[in-house]
């Protein structure tokens, strides 16, 4: 069912845990696996629109750090200024940029990357279930272009369908204590 994930990550996955002891670990793990430069998670409440990152690796101290522990409300304009976010709410299979500066301006807001993340190229993997966006994974790359395999892109879309349980199940109960 996995044949495209590395044994450290399945591993992760094949371990009995709670959304967040997996959700750190698979970070990292996916991180070093892809050997990128950041990988985060943002987690999103579809009915209330409430999201947050409260999962994200860096490689080291120079990459911006993207982590948010408090739910907050996404900016009613968030689809108008990212167009891959709005394809991620449209639940439309997931972006791989290669590089931010020549990518179409029908796949991204050039200038809203760069002031938001600072990344060059990136994995905007959409995690949905029926219907509705529940997060989005996001490793990256910064300072220079990356062409993502076929191999990595479909280990990534493997290890969403993957997390989709946990990821529903950390915003259901962590979107409740909020």
């Amino acid at each position: 069912m996995f044949e495209y994930l590395p044994p450290s990550i399945l591993d992760i996955l094949n371990r009995s845990q709670s959304p967040d002891a997996l959700f750190n670990a698979l970070m990292s793990a996916l991180g070093l696996y892809l050997e990128c430069d950041r990988c985060f998670l943002y987690l999103r409440e579809p009915s209330t629109c409430l999201g947050k990152v409260p999962f994200c690796w860096i490689r080291n101290d120079h990459i911006l750090m993207i982590k948010d522990e408090g739910w907050k409300l996404e900016p009613s304009s968030l689809s108008e200024r990212d167009p891959m976010f709005a394809a991620a709410l449209r639940t439309e299979p997931s972006i791989t940029v290669e590089d931010v500066e020549t990518a179409s301006p029908d796949t991204l807001n050039k200038q809203f990357e760069r002031e938001s993340f600072g990344h060059r190229a990136l994995i905007h993997a959409h995690i949905s279930y029926e219907g509705e966006l529940w997060g989005v994974l996001q490793p990256s790359i910064f300072g220079r272009p990356r062409q993502w395999t076929q191999l990595e892109q479909a280990a990534i879309e493997q290890l969403v369908q993957a997390i989709i349980p946990s990821a529903i199940d950390y915003v259901m109960r962590s979107s409740k204590t909020a």
